[in-house]
């Protein structure tokens, strides 16, 4: 029992200051725009004597929102020779001092008469967020036994759902969403920064890291002693042994490299769309847009910020249904798991935020071997959050021109992703890495199979004539 309350605080220590912070960072920015707008208008008159134009408060408040997605975008870049370098625990580690900075630069924006420290304070939130994004997941994958690994991983969408509804509580005017107490809402993602700084230290870090990257096969092993306990560790250092020697003499890729390896075609394939797929579904844009969106609706002003918590609890309940659904069906990348949640979210096209997000993020883990796992997640994190951005920026246009239909094409995006799933994307249920990738490369190299084996006959022919 030891080893697994290990692990469970692992997974706790990771989350609270990993992808906690994703979800908690989007949600807060919700309760005070209007504050938040009414600031910046202020400072502006007191600056020049003039107030701001309508048109120009909400081109300062776009900036505002799109700088986080900006930063997750820098993150994601950067979280690749982060985990390379550093290590996924590390990086982890590290990756609160872009939070604390933000949590500074937000708390004490009101006290410097300052609305552009928000907005930068918005980009260093985005950063962390787009670090953690990507190295949570894999230092969790790697952490984790064979049999848990889909299910370990998952968990990160569980602590981003968490992160919403706190987000969202917190935000009520009750709590830190007045007029007053704003500054302090925006820097309260400071307190799981430090709960991580302080827990996460004791734990280990990844032991396939620690072998195949670095070498070091004690420090694998006392890792594992950790997280297993007295459990057998002999199938599993073997299979680790044998992933060493597949990729041995081989350097991390860069993820331009990935676009020229023909062995990595579908895999590559995969979570382009499957990570696309994740923000075109729409599923942010409701959080960015929540208070307008059901103001269109016709829900009271007065309503809205416990509607909207409705939302992410919605969202919570789904990711822990998918945690659920990956112990039922397999591993957290399964094909299984994926068609299921698409199917639910196709019922109930009203919910675009069920999108099986916390599925998605374990893909590049379950797909790619060691060497090729850091430059994957750097492209899944780029094209989440580029897409974050760029659905972020359309979906008010979108409810002006489409109005009630305004979910219309991110329906079209699911079932179109549920049809590539369903058609594409191999099980990888109970598969070691080494598994995983001979399944895909019967895949990418099947053309050049069925090219070889019919020139044989005509081959044989010519040698017959």
């Amino acid at each position: 029992m030891l080893q697994s309350k290990i692990l469970i605080l692992t997974i706790c220590s990771a989350g609270i200051g990993g992808t906690f912070q994703y979800g908690y960072n989007i949600s807060i920015i919700n309760a005070p725009t209007s504050y938040i707008q009414m600031f910046m208008n202020e400072t502006w008159l007191e600056r020049t004597g003039v107030p701001l134009e309508s048109n120009m408060i909400l081109l300062l408040w776009s900036f505002t929102v799109s700088a986080y997605p900006l930063g997750g975008l820098t993150g994601a870049v950067v979280a690749g020779p982060m985990a390379i370098m550093l290590g996924r625990k590390m990086s982890l580690l590290l990756n609160n001092v872009f939070v604390i900075i933000a949590a500074v630069l937000s708390g004490f924006s009101r006290m410097a008469k300052s609305f552009e420290m928000i907005m930068l304070s918005r980009f260093f939130t985005g950063v962390n967020a787009g670090v953690s994004m990507n190295i949570q997941p894999m230092y969790l994958a790697e952490s984790a036994p064979k049999k848990l690994r889909g299910v370990v991983t998952l968990t990160s969408a569980s602590f981003t759902a968490l992160g919403l509804v706190l987000g969202q509580i917190v935000g009520l005017r009750e709590l830190l969403g007045g007029e007053e107490s704003w500054p302090f809402l925006l820097a309260s993602n400071v307190v799981p920064a430090l709960i991580q700084l302080t827990a996460l230290p004791w734990f280990p870090e990844s032991p396939r890291y620690l072998l195949i990257d670095r070498g070091d096969e004690e420090s694998c092993i006392s890792a594992l002693q950790k997280l297993r306990g007295n459990s057998d560790l002999s199938a599993e250092l073997e299979e680790m042994l044998a992933e060493q020697a597949a990729v041995k003499g081989q350097r991390a890729k860069n993820p331009w490299e990935l676009f020229q390896t023909p062995a990595l075609r579908w895999q590559l394939m995969s979570i382009v769309v499957l990570s696309s797929a994740m923000q075109l579904c729409g599923n942010d844009s409701m959080y960015f847009y929540a208070a307008y969106v059901f103001q269109e609706a016709g829900i009271p002003q007065d309503k809205i910020p416990y509607v909207v918590i409705g939302t992410g609890s919605c969202e919570l309940i789904t990711s822990v249904t998918c945690v659920r659904l990956s112990i039922f069906c397999g591993c957290g990348g399964s094909t299984q798991a994926l068609c299921v949640q698409v199917f639910v979210q196709l019922l109930f096209t009203f919910l675009p935020f069920l999108f099986p997000a916390g599925v998605t993020g374990v893909l590049p883990t379950e797909v790619f071997d060691q060497m090729s796992r850091p430059a994957a997640y750097m492209i899944c994190g780029s094209l989440l959050w580029f897409n974050l951005f760029l659905v972020g920026t359309a979906f008010p246009f979108i409810v002006k021109s489409l109005a009630h239909f305004c979910y219309v094409p991110f329906l079209v995006v699911c079932i179109c992703t549920a049809l590539y799933v369903g058609f594409f994307l191999p099980e990888t249920k109970g598969k070691s890495f080494l598994e995983i990738s001979e399944e895909f490369k019967k895949r990418n190299f099947k053309a050049q199979t069925h090219a070889v084996f019919y020139k044989g006959p005509e081959e044989i022919k010519s040698t017959m004539l």
